[in-house]
């Protein structure tokens, strides 16, 4: 009964085991290589598949699926001979099992190796600059030339990128001075060029402000002139309408004529001899001006001649005070001139008096 037990459990055994053999449960996404006695036999796909138990075995598990290897950084000499550290990945995927099972025994361990001296190849031919500035330019070289080989393997190079390419640390600090020094250049020109332009609009805005304001200036002075013309244009024609008689005019003379005498300039007066005979002529003259023609004063304006006449001596007192002010102004002023010596010229002026300026002699006789 013990061995009849033993024998019953060992069939059990073997049954359970021939049974574990011959079914094979194939994931989505993996292929299984199938070998019969040592050769390929055939491809398992995802899902139920049934071996011979004992003759067929599965020699590898392919995974299907876009694979990511990060390769460590490998030393690359550039064209200047500078040892630069390069860091790339890689992005493949198997098409073929049966190809990348048979044709390569590892094809990781391939592809990294070609990977290393395809970059080495690469980067040989450009110096550093270039190498740091043409990342796009050297990931497609290399797609390229991998793709090209690892095609015959069963395998599909989808992407190569290179992670950081890093020069040596004398090298990184050059060309970080490099760099801030391009940048304090930059800094500087646009610092220049904004200080050229605020001096430009600044000289733009002063030329503009002085010729606004010479505009200005000119319309003003037109304008003043245009008004003094207009105002000289009325007096004109209010005088020529008026039409004022030679006394009137002496009478405006003789009130004028103490404020020419005021001005603050007028220090020194060259007075000539005449004066006193043209101002017994202007005495005369309006002393004369009941005996004119049409400047007879009416009746009912005798109360206004008295006054005109007191007006008129009143202006001749002052006219004789300024004329004898001048005089002596002038007698002090050759007195220092020639040093207290009499000087030899014109005769001086006899005074005048202001009755003489407003009562002519000739008119005191001609009333006789």
């Amino acid at each position: 009964m013990t061995v009849i037990g033993v024998l019953i459990i060992a069939v059990a055994l073997i049954a359970v085991i021939t049974l574990a053999k011959a079914v094979r449960i194939v994931p989505q996404q993996r292929q299984d290589v199938v070998e019969r006695l040592g050769k390929y036999k055939r491809t398992l796909s995802p899902g139920l598949n049934l071996l011979v138990p004992f003759i067929d075995a599965v020699r590898t598990k392919v995974d299907m699926r876009e694979q990511v290897v990060s390769f460590p950084p490998q030393p690359v000499i550039t064209s200047d001979n500078l040892v630069v550290s390069i860091d790339t990945v890689l992005y493949f995927k198997v098409v073929d099992s049966v190809r990348a099972t048979y044709e390569i025994s590892s094809f990781l361990q391939a592809i990294e190796q070609l990977t290393v001296t395809t970059l080495r190849n690469v980067i040989g031919s450009l110096d550093l600059e270039r190498a740091l500035t043409s990342r796009d330019e050297i990931n497609r070289h290399l797609s390229g030339v991998l793709d090209e080989t690892t095609g015959r393997w069963g395998i599909k190079v989808t992407r190569v990128e290179i992670k950081a390419i890093e020069p040596p640390a004398s090298i990184r600090d050059s060309m970080e001075k490099q760099m801030r020094a391009e940048r304090d250049r930059r800094a500087a020109i646009l610092t220049a060029e904004g200080h050229k332009q605020s001096q430009i609009l600044t000289a733009e805005g002063e030329k503009q402000s002085a010729v606004l304001r010479a505009d200005g200036d000119r319309q003003a002075r037109i304008l003043q002139a245009e008004g003094q013309a207009k105002a000289i244009r009325t007096v004109f024609d209010a005088i020529h309408q008026a039409n004022p008689s030679q006394k009137v005019l002496a009478y405006q003379y003789l009130q004028a004529l103490p404020q020419i005498a005021q001005g603050s300039a007028n220090k020194v007066w060259i007075v000539p001899a005449e004066l006193t005979k043209a101002l017994e002529g202007m005495g005369g003259a309006l002393g004369g001006l009941s005996q004119m023609v049409g400047d007879l004063p009416a009746p009912e304006a005798a109360d206004h001649a008295s006054q005109v006449e007191r007006e008129a001596a009143e202006a001749a007192q002052a006219a004789a005070a300024a004329a004898q002010q001048i005089h002596d102004e002038v007698r002090v002023a050759e007195a220092q001139a020639t040093g207290g010596n009499k000087p030899q010229g014109l005769p001086a002026p006899e005074p005048v008096s202001p009755d003489s300026l407003v009562n002519d002699p000739t008119d005191e006789r001609e009333r006789g």
